[in-house]
């Protein structure tokens, strides 16, 4: 039996800038995963931290990390030709093939959207299966823009919009929370919804989706929780009597809303 415990070796053969304080690492790792679940990244000699796929491929792996720490400044430091260490994937992500033939919406906030682009990529890489699709971001500001380099091409093929906390000097944008963009969508009933961001975020984003008539158990929210071990054994992220590591970190509405710390 593999130690599941036992990272692999993995290069850096891009990196992206994202914002000042945050960056996107691609590294050379084909593995089977889902949108929605996560890997342990590890800088020998200074610790691991759990980042949520943003990509979806068969040739590599993009992993959008805000320098906020220890693990993260020492993998911030990084350049193209080093490398990092990776176990997983680990969790239950979202489930795609449960979508196809459906309206979805997508409403991510700050860096929140990063864990979205897995199911972005994947509902590009099968259009034919999807019916209407939204992208609805939200940022603080211009400076704290993510992916910004696909903006023109969701916009091509999806409805697409996000809105900035602060009026920009520079962009012509929405002002304000993004609710707003959700209260003046057309959004039918039997949509479904992937939401992810702050939990302040969250929680009005779903309140607004409830009035539009959305089901609780069609809405798909993300839990963050300090997911040390990855599979259930450490109980750092246990909630309301589940594991978010390996119940989530993907839950439907109407069963993340009972989870409570």
């Amino acid at each position: 039996m593999n130690n599941p415990y036992l990272p692999k070796k993995v290069k850096i053969i891009k990196i992206m800038n994202e914002t000042d304080d945050t960056k996107t690492f691609r590294v050379s790792f084909k593995i089977d995963h889902d949108p929605g679940q996560f890997v342990n990244v590890s800088v020998l000699g200074i610790g691991e931290a759990p980042i949520s796929f943003s990509s979806h491929s068969n040739k590599f792996v993009d992993l959008c990390i805000r320098n906020v720490g220890n693990v993260t400044n020492a993998i911030h430091k990084k350049k193209i030709g080093d490398y990092l260490w990776i176990r997983g994937p680990y969790g239950k992500g979202y489930p795609m093939k449960k979508f196809h033939n459906k309206d979805i919406i997508l409403v991510g906030g700050g860096t929140g959207v990063a864990p979205l682009i897995g199911a972005v990529d994947y509902i590009e890489q099968n259009l034919n299966k999807f019916d209407n699709v939204k992208l609805f971001f939200g940022f603080r500001h211009d400076k704290a823009i993510l992916f910004k380099r696909n903006f023109k091409k969701w916009g091509k093929l999806f409805d697409f919009d996000f809105t900035l906390d602060c009026k920009s000097k520079e962009l012509k944008c929405n002002t304000g929370v993004i609710t707003k963009l959700i209260e003046k969508a057309d959004i039918k009933s039997n949509t479904i919804a992937i939401v992810c961001g702050p939990p302040i975020m969250i929680k009005f984003a779903v309140k607004s989706l409830l009035t539009k008539g959305i089901k609780e158990e069609n809405i798909y929210i993300s839990f963050e929780r300090l997911m040390s071990c990855g599979i259930g054994k450490c109980g750092h992220c246990e909630v309301g009597g589940k594991y978010v590591c390996k119940n989530g970190p993907v839950f439907s509405y109407d069963i993340a809303k009972n989870m409570t710390d």
